[in-house]
């Protein structure tokens, strides 16, 4: 194993050590529990929201943390939901008296923790709604779900649901933000390598050097089918096929595409994956709006990309287009 680390055990809170010291403009990071929040939380009238999960995927959840975004994020250990009472602490501590929305992606632990966490919450008086991704159309009930995983369509959510949240409005038009987003973005990635966890030191899955999986989930979970590897131009044919079949996509629906690096595919890849995606879009009258390109939700160092389309109105582009000013995005400042 070949990582920049000091000891395994040590990865997350010296990575939470990095952010904090890193940006203390824009986050303050608590420990034991681990928490990031927001540097002027918690903002009077305004929802807070909270995600999290396994940390490994960075920049999510704690690069979206700030203006625009996320106003919490509860980081576990390395591909391990975190706790409950991470959840809590941080709900309380954004808290800006108009409740606070969680954003969950579809993975067993995470929903009974941050179900356990709302639960303590609305003890205290926080009222507390949840919002679940299942955006993978890859493959059902996988190793770490019931139904599909929640994958690229969480950082999209977070940050159009966190422009609605910045406009102060009630805690139950921003959920239904987030649920319209969820509904409307569909999701599938692949890989060309595994990944290592630093505690396992090997790993997590072996994949021969000339072949590649489809439909891997972000821990390293199975996908639909392994392979000699492809071209370019029929890798993205066979993640973008399933995805506009499954919605459907229509002609003449606008998307916003986001074309996502799992931690190891240069962004010279990612850009030739983006412009095989355009001509597939092209060819079906589906127009693309906007774009993401880059590393957003990764796992670790994996070589491989996901792509996902978010079928967009002119409330969502609004919404997107809107002030964000966190670690991994900026823009409209």
């Amino acid at each position: 194993m070949k990582k920049l680390i000091n000891k395994p055990d040590d990865v997350v809170r010296e990575e939470l050590e990095g952010i904090q010291i890193a940006h203390p403009d824009m986050v303050k990071v608590f420990f034991d529990p681990n928490y990031i929040v927001r540097a002027d939380a918690p903002v009077e009238g305004k929802v807070g929201i909270v995600s999290g999960g396994g940390s490994g995927h960075e920049p999510l959840h704690g690069g979206f943390v700030g203006m625009g975004m996320l106003d919490a994020a509860c980081p576990g250990a390395v591909f391990t939901s975190p706790t409950p009472d991470q959840m809590l602490e941080a709900t309380k501590a954004v808290d800006g008296g108009a409740g606070v929305l969680h954003i969950v992606k579809n993975y067993t632990g995470d929903v009974l923790n941050f179900e356990m966490a709302a639960d303590l919450a609305a003890d205290e008086d926080i009222e507390v709604e949840a919002v679940v991704t299942n955006d993978d159309v890859a493959v059902q009930d996988s190793l770490y779900t019931a139904g599909r995983r929640g994958v690229g369509v969480t950082v999209l959510l977070e940050k159009i649901a966190g422009a609605a949240a910045e406009q102060k409005r009630p805690l139950k038009d921003v959920a239904e933000i987030a649920r319209r987003v969820n509904a409307q973005g569909r999701s599938m990635g692949m890989a060309l390598t595994s990944c290592t966890v630093p505690t396992a030191g090997k790993p997590t899955f072996d994949l021969p050097e000339d072949e590649m999986e489809i439909g891997i989930g972000i821990h390293g979970e199975p996908g639909r089918s392994r392979m000699k590897v492809k071209s370019a131009a029929e890798i993205t044919e066979m993640l973008a096929t399933p995805i506009l079949e499954d919605l459907p996509f229509e002609e003449s629906d606008e998307v916003l595409a986001f074309v996502n690096g799992m931690g190891g595919t240069p962004l010279i890849e990612l850009y030739i994956i983006y412009n095989e995606l355009s001509k597939i879009l092209d060819k079906r009258g589906i127009k693309i709006v906007r774009n993401l390109i880059g590393p957003y939700i990764t796992s670790l160092e994996m070589a491989g990309c996901s792509i996902t389309l978010l079928k967009m109105d002119e409330e969502l582009l609004h919404l997107w287009d809107a002030p964000v000013n966190v670690p991994a995005l900026r823009w409209g400042i």
